[in-house]
């Protein structure tokens, strides 16, 4: 069933019912008023609302459209509409559902209590995972409201750690095909793909070709939970309804043997291509989204390997709205951490020394970032700050003398200095203040790393980014004790909190999803037609200042995540008056109050009552 219902079909249905007489004569003007209706409805500053959802208040009733009024064992198996037990008595009624249901009628609140009790049972979190992706499946406003009222418990579900076991054993665990899969089978067929996705109001896609999933490398098709994942995201943290959002997995195949051995996995079987042909498809897929979507379509591109990521950044950046959060947005939500843990530590930014293990697209994008920050806060020229940041690759430190054999990404971070091969030999050299891990490798902080950074800083500032946990360079625990408490501590994946002599410590967790979200929302809700640097500062500055005292007295530099809704709004506030003040917002006239506009963009959950 295609669950989407358009203007166009209103006039169509219009039509129609012109013909069928006095009783026709009296639909045809019914018809014709919620045309008119829907034809006006929109909200934040444009975006159509083609169910009339948003439009509507809690008390008013909607109508459960698909190609016809969605009803019976239909509506049952429709997850926008279905509300399972919660149907009401006058609904069951109006819509067929008699006999289909047991007969007690439940509260959403209810609902949510019953599946949250059934899910803390499960031991295994891949279990988990699949519960709740089932229930998107089946009951799309549950899920998100189970997500947005639990969401500190529920996102190391949903997304990271637990994803990155969904995609090594996606094949296995696969149910229901979720998103668009475009593979070499496609190519010339592309714009056909897309228009075989029932909606067609897309605001954001999430794509990816599965070649470096997290740290776990080439996962290939079953690269598509990072999308889907993402896409939750997008939902529930940044208020972006769902059928506005499209996940694409890109398949030119995998290189892992393991997979292509593998009885159920789903892609291509063959060997990744490269070159013009993998340059070929991926063009043809940029121009067809734009020329379905429109210019104003925001494109995430989601765990590409470095040496397309930052090729396809460069040349569709001037001509498309796109934006890479492995470069973009880690670098974001690093540096919204960095700023507020000046308040821990002392001084500015240009005032200390940054050392990463890692010089891959989320290590580059990082430096780039802060470099630019200490730019505009000191007028100082980037090339300057650049100066005061170090990187270690797989060879060891970067310096000038490996220029000729670097990548055209690490050539910047080329200093002078003698050769160094190992990062304990570097940290000792250097002397950082801040050590950041992107390297994908777990492990590689070790105890003489964390007591040589503590050695020399009073409260060393040490960031193990690499996802999922199995591959944080260190657990918050080795980092508090071997620091002996001074540590500053932030990981890309969740950790418990430690007790170290008598005091606990709680540490942040330098997630994506402060970022994504919030800064989609306000690209959209502004109508920005480019992605620019300004705007990541924005969001950056933004999410630092959502770090409280009761959150420092903690040693936290991120703020808690229960909080994440307001958070967005307020990085899509700022993002987007960044786009205005750049003068590349297309929807005019700018809204007075930016974060009230963007609060009242944002998608809710909560049930509808039906016609």
């Amino acid at each position: 069933m295609v669950s989407f219902f358009s203007t166009g079909l209103l006039r169509r249905a219009v039509a129609a019912v012109g013909r069928g007489g006095r009783r026709g004569v009296a639909a045809r003007a019914g018809l014709e008023k919620m045309a008119q209706e829907y034809s006006n409805a929109t909200v934040g500053g444009g975006v159509e609302d083609m169910y009339g959802e948003d439009r509507a208040t809690e008390e008013q009733l909607v109508t459960p459209w698909t190609f016809s009024v969605a009803s019976g064992y239909s509506l049952l198996r429709d997850p926008r509409h279905n509300k399972e037990l919660a149907f009401t008595e006058t609904e069951r009624d109006a819509h067929y559902l008699r006999g289909l249901l047991p007969p007690v009628v439940v509260t959403q609140e209810l609902q949510e209590r019953k599946f949250l009790q059934t899910l803390r049972q499960y031991t295994v979190p891949l279990q988990r995972y699949m519960a709740m992706m089932d229930l998107q499946e089946l009951n799309e406003r549950l899920f998100y409201k189970l997500l947005i009222d639990n969401v500190e418990e529920l996102l190391p579900v949903v997304y990271t750690p637990t994803v990155g076991e969904a995609c090594q054993k996606y094949g296995s665990i696969f149910r229901h095909p979720q998103g668009l899969y475009i593979s070499l089978k496609e190519k010339g067929k592309i714009l056909e793909v897309l228009k075989n996705w029932p909606e067609k109001t897309i605001k954001v896609i999430v794509v990816t070709d599965g070649e470096r999933i997290l740290g776990l490398g080439d996962l290939g098709c079953q690269g598509m939970g990072i999308p889907v994942g993402k896409l939750a995201l997008y939902t529930a943290l940044g208020g972006l309804r769902p059928s506005e959002c499209l996940p694409i997995t890109i398949d030119v195949g995998t290189n892992n043997e393991e997979l292509l051995n593998n009885e159920f996995y789903i892609g291509l079987r063959q060997k990744r291509a490269r070159g013009q042909e993998y340059h070929d498809l991926l063009h043809e897929f940029m121009c067809a989204v734009k020329q379905q979507y429109g210019e104003k379509v925001l494109i995430q591109f989601e765990d590409f390997a470095n040496h397309n990521a930052f090729d396809l950044l460069a040349t569709y950046s001037k001509t498309h709205l796109v934006f890479n959060d492995d470069i973009q947005g880690t670098a974001s939500v690093v540096l919204a951490g960095l700023v507020a843990s000046l308040k821990l530590v002392g001084e500015t930014l240009a005032d200390h020394t940054y050392l990463f293990l890692g010089a891959g697209e989320a290590g580059t994008g990082i430096a780039e970032l802060i470099a630019l920050e200490i730019s505009r806060q000191n007028g100082t020229p980037i090339e300057e700050n650049r100066r005061k940041i170090w990187l270690v690759d797989s060879k060891g430190l970067i310096v000038n003398s490996r220029i000729e054999s670097l990548q055209h990404f690490k050539k910047p971070w080329a200093h002078e200095h003698e050769p160094i091969s190992n990062l304990l030999d570097a940290v000792k050299a250097i002397k950082p203040t801040v050590l950041i891990g992107t390297s994908g490798v777990g492990k590689t902080f070790t105890q003489e790393v964390v007591e040589a950074m503590a050695s020399f800083n009073e409260k060393p500032l040490i960031l193990a980014l690499s996802n999922p946990t199995s591959q944080s360079e260190c657990t918050a625990e080795e980092a508090y004790t071997w620091s002996k408490g001074r540590a500053i501590f932030a990981s890309g994946s969740p950790f418990d909190p430690v007790e170290y002599e008598g005091k606990t410590f709680i540490s942040g967790q330098a997630n994506n999803a402060y970022i994504f979200p919030g800064f989609g929302l306000g690209l959209i809700i502004s109508g920005a037609i480019r992605v620019r640097d300004e705007m990541l500062l924005a969001a950056s500055e933004a999410l630092a200042q959502q770090v409280t005292q009761e959150n420092f007295d903690k040693g936290l530099i991120y703020p808690p995540f229960k909080n994440i809704r307001k958070i967005s709004a307020q990085i899509a506030a700022n993002v987007a008056a960044k786009v205005y003040e750049l003068g590349l917002a297309s929807r005019l006239p700018r809204p007075k109050n930016l974060l009230e506009h963007a609060e009242s963009c944002m998608y809710m959950p909560t049930y509808r009552s039906y016609r």
